[in-house]
């Protein structure tokens, strides 16, 4: 089994005794695990297991303790883990019937050479029938309140906040793939010793923080800030919006070309909207400045 499957494909195993993928994406919920072993596969080669959670497209429908796997390029679904949890599994001719306890088949595998496939998202469905979530798992809860963090969760439980919302155990609660990509953050440049610019203007960093809780003595919510990096001299520009820092760059530009008597020649900020848009381009069209963008690596910032 040497090629690679897509997201929504699995492979029936019978020699493997737990269901394991190598896509992190296909998990609804997922907990890493720091030593949580190896697996040895056929031919003698181990991966290690990464993570654990669970894949799944419905409520009706969810495999759990799926083991994430570094490295594996297949998914796989084991027999005997199937079987534990209460399904039947019949193999008839070309075809792999996946049972549940009423003995509707809620799977189908389709013998592809000598291996049976089945893909997560074609379910068979006997009849039209309304369905209603029956699931009341934290990390569900989680989901539907907007992906919303333990001390909220725990807040609308005590207080009774929320109608409907059950007692749950917040140690239950995975960690969240979603949320763990939203709480990424750049890492920071090492400081550069030596000035590789030879003139003032040569080369502006651009940055924007805001909106800042305390707002400046002409109320604006936002700095721009401006730094040359030959001369360290700053500008810190107070602005109420951030799409203002467009014209505020402009005027700047005017200004200090006209008294320094010589031009600017690149500017270099983050991907943040407020640079990285078909304004700020036109402007450097305009005025040949070479516009630079950072590219930083990555790292989860856990908490």
């Amino acid at each position: 089994m040497k090629a690679k499957g897509t997201s929504s494909q699995w492979f029936l195993d019978s020699g493997c005794s737990r269901h394991m993928t190598g896509d992190a994406t296909l998990f609804l919920s997922l907990k890493a695990k720091k030593h949580g072993g190896n697996v040895t596969f056929g031919d003698g080669s181990k991966e290690k297991i990464v993570g654990i959670g669970k894949v799944g497209n419905s409520s009706k429908l969810m495999f759990e303790n799926v083991l994430f796997v570094s490295g594996l390029s297949y998914n796989l679904l084991s027999i005997s883990q199937l079987i534990d949890k209460g399904y039947m599994v019949a193999f008839e001719g070309n075809e792999c019937l996946i049972k549940d306890s009423l003995n509707k088949i809620v799977l189908k595998g389709i013998r592809e050479g000598n291996i049976y496939v089945l893909n997560l998202n074609s379910l068979c469905v006997n009849d039209a029938t309304c369905l209603i979530v029956n699931d009341n798992s934290t990390d569900l809860w989680h989901r539907r309140l907007g992906y919303t963090s333990t001390s909220i969760l725990s807040k609308l439980i005590k207080k009774n906040l929320i109608r409907g919302v059950p007692k749950l155990n917040l140690n239950e609660l995975y960690m969240c793939d979603a949320c763990i990509r939203g709480k990424q953050v750049r890492e920071s440049f090492k400081s550069k010793q030596d000035v590789t610019t030879t003139r003032p203007l040569e080369l502006l960093h651009l940055d924007l923080f805001g909106p800042s809780r305390v707002k400046s003595l002409g109320g604006k919510s936002y700095a721009f800030v401006i730094v040359d990096d030959f001369s360290r001299f700053t500008w810190c520009l107070f602005i109420s919006h951030k799409s203002d820092a467009l014209h505020v760059f402009d005027s700047l530009v005017r200004k200090l070309q006209n008294q320094q008597n010589t031009c600017v020649i690149k500017i270099r900020s983050d991907h943040g909207g407020e640079f990285d848009n078909s304004g700020f381009s036109d402007l450097c069209g305009k005025f040949g400045i070479s516009h630079n963008f950072l590219h930083l690596g990555l790292h989860n910032k856990m908490e």
